[in-house]
Formats: C-alpha cells, structure tokens, sequence
C-alpha cells in the first residue's frame, strides 16, 4: 500500500450500470472516475431486451436515437405451447417500444460519449471503508494502491465489492433452480422472422427469440439447472449440445437456431437473486457511498428489466446529485452527497422492490413442478401485477 491517489466521484465497475452513471454525471457537468476491473470493457451476456421505459431512459442519456439505428423495432409476438398434442398459438400485440440492444452496442455508444481518461481499466477494487476522521471513502486496489474518494458509487454487479458494506455479501445470494444460456444466431441472407418476439415452452424448457437485425437474432433457452453446469459451462460446444438436447419436443427450426449459433457469444448462467424484501429493509447508504443496478436489486431475466433498471438509476442518482451541489463548478461536499443519495434511495427503493419482486415470482413459477404452487403464484401475479406491461408504462423523469 505504498501509493495513495485522490478523486472526487468513484463509480466502481464498467458495465452498463457504471457507464450510464458516468454518462449521465457527464451530462450534468460532473466528473467521475470509473474503475473497471477487466483488461477491457467487457459485455456480459450477449444481448439486452429494452423496454420503452429503458427507451425513454437512453434517451435522457442522449444515445437513443443512435442506438434505435442498431435495433429493430418489435411489432408483435407469440407465446406458443409445447406440452399439447398439437402447438397452441397466443398472439400478442406490443404497443409500446420495445427492440433488442447488443450489449457491445450499448456500452461502446455510452463509452463514446465520456470525456477521454473516465475510464480506468485493470483496477480491482478489492475492499472500502469509510475514514474514521474524514468519514471519506477509501478503496483499497489489487495493485496495492488506496484510493481515497469524496463520493463511491457501487456498480459493480451481483458479486458486488461494495455491496458488502451494506451486509448484502455475495454468500447471502440465493439461486434459482431454472439457469439461461444466451447467444447469437447469424442468418447472412436475412431470417424469416420479420419483428417479432417469439417464446417457446414445453415443461420447463422455454426458447424466446428476438430479432436484433434483419440478419441477427438473440435468443435465450431457461431450463432446470443439472448437475453438468459446473463442468460445462465454460465450453461453448457443450453448452450447446446440453441445449439441443434439452430441446427435445421442439419444433426442428428452434432447434436450428441452437446449432448454428455463434459461439463465441454462448453463455450458459446461473440465476443469482436478492431476496426482493432485503430491498425494503435496507438504507443503502453508509456516509458517501452508495450501491446501484444489480449491486442494489439482482434479480432474474424473467421481465426483461434488470438492464434498464440499472440506467433508470443512474439517471436518479445523477439528477440528485446535481440538484444538491450548491454551485454547477463546486465540488460536491459531504453532506450534498448524503442528501443526494438519500433522495436517490427514497425514489428508488419501492421501484425497484416491485420490479424484483414481479421477477421472482415468474422465476418461482419456472422453478417448481407442482401445479398447485403455479397457481397460487398465478392467482398472486394476477392480483398485484394485473397489467403484465406496468413495468414499461414507467418513467424515471428527465435527467
């Protein structure tokens, strides 16, 4: 610990999260430091579905319109069931925006936007605490190095380091008994799947597909996790091989899909959640620091929000911010950053805890093989989430 380095605002991982906060400081005419512990940006999973919510939240951020120019826009889709003798269709219209990002997209469109030097790469931080003097954040880094910060926000993902200061520790996330892998399919003379977004099921094998392109398609395949995972999961052949043959009972096109897709962009995941009510019952903030996106609310796929829930984030915790600095040039002091990010919590809290609950329910659902427990989660779905779009109908206000 021989080096010791100074900064203002501490954003603490690159992901999405990390850089739309960073992005929107920005925006607000307020530097950041990102901290990135990989060699490089890196995208986990290989796409993100964006509802308009995440639309209106990308447009805040002044990327929209240059990311819709990546995307095609979904029209309508189908749920199809598997488990009858012959398929039964369920069409369902889309009347709000609603596409399908590369998440190498999204990232390279926010990192585009930060001023040169945001962005630290090969900088782990390994642990925090607050100055028992100076009440100031101090990070301590795998080189060796302290970073002493005014203000840290931790967007560091499920397996957060930041996390920890709020006894929200990477051995208290639970796992869903349903796993996803996800991937690319390339189609180098255009699919047939014109805009729309198909799922899948039979048993507990579900296939969703959605377009990104009129030659891409992003599909994802939730099934019971086996004993296998542990030692596959690192090779993408036998990922794909355990998926095909999870498939069995699906239409031969579905299954094409699986065959032929890229595998360098094949991941096979384990499920990891908070609990929805550990949302409720904690302040999620100690001093200057705070937590966002899945560092906050890690939850499952199950409605597609976990990604623009994080942006919705950081443009509250940019807005809050900004609102609290006395002056556009001053730093922010102490207790303008404490206010600020009480108020981001206060605006945050309740939204997210629906959202996480609402996805551990439809996980809950996958998980179990009794049909009374389905319907008892139905009947709860049914009564607290009675418009299955609430979630996309919101918006986060102007940045």
């Amino acid at each position: 610990m021989d080096r010791t380095v100074d900064a203002d605002i501490v954003i603490v991982g690159g992901g999405i999260c990390g850089l739309a906060t960073a992005l929107a400081l920005h925006r607000k005419r307020i530097k950041s430091l990102v901290l990135e512990r990989s060699e490089n940006l890196r995208a986990t999973g290989a796409a993100i579905i964006v509802h308009a919510n995440g639309w209106r939240a990308l447009d805040q951020l002044g990327i929209g319109s240059t990311l819709r120019q990546t995307a095609i826009q979904i029209q309508g889709g189908r749920f199809i069931s598997l488990n009858e003798a012959e398929p039964m269709e369920f069409p369902f219209g889309v009347d709000q925006e609603l596409r399908c990002l590369k998440r190498t997209d999204l990232m390279k469109a926010m990192a585009d936007n930060l001023p040169a030097g945001t962005i630290r790469t090969n900088c782990q931080v390994l642990s925090i605490e607050l100055d028992p003097l100076t009440r100031s954040p101090q990070l301590l880094l795998s080189n060796g190095s302290i970073l002493q910060a005014k203000v840290v926000i931790g967007c560091d993902g499920v397996n957060s380091a930041i996390a920890n200061m709020f006894g929200l520790h990477r051995t208290k996330l639970l796992l869903f008994s349903t796993c996803v892998a996800r991937g690319f399919t390339n189609f180098p003379n255009g699919h047939e799947f014109g805009s729309e977004f198909a799922m899948m099921s039979r048993d507990q094998v579900q296939l969703g597909r959605i377009p990104v392109s009129d030659k891409l398609v992003y599909w994802f395949v939730t099934r019971p996790r086996t004993s296998k995972d542990s030692t596959i999961w690192k090779d993408p052949v036998l990922i794909r091989q355990s998926l095909i043959e999870s498939m069995k009972g699906f239409p031969e096109g579905a299954v094409e899909i699986i065959r032929n897709c890229k595998l360098s962009f094949l991941h096979l995941t384990e499920l990891k959640y908070r609990a929805p009510w550990d949302l409720v019952f904690n302040k999620f903030r100690k001093g200057t620091v705070t937590i966002a996106g899945d560092a906050m609310h890690a939850t499952g796929p199950f409605i597609a929000q976990g990604g623009s829930a994080s942006i919705e984030d950081a443009l509250v915790l940019a807005r809050c911010l900004a609102q609290k600095k006395a002056e556009e040039t001053a730093e922010i002091n102490i207790a303008e950053a404490e206010e600020a990010f009480d108020q981001y919590v206060k605006e945050r809290k309740m939204r997210n805890f629906w959202l996480s609950l609402h996805s551990f329910l439809v996980g809950k659902k996958l998980d179990t093989k009794s049909s009374i427990v389905r319907f008892i989660i139905l009947a709860i779905m049914g009564i607290l989430f009675r418009d299955p779009d609430w979630h996309s109908r919101y918006h986060c206000g102007v940045l």
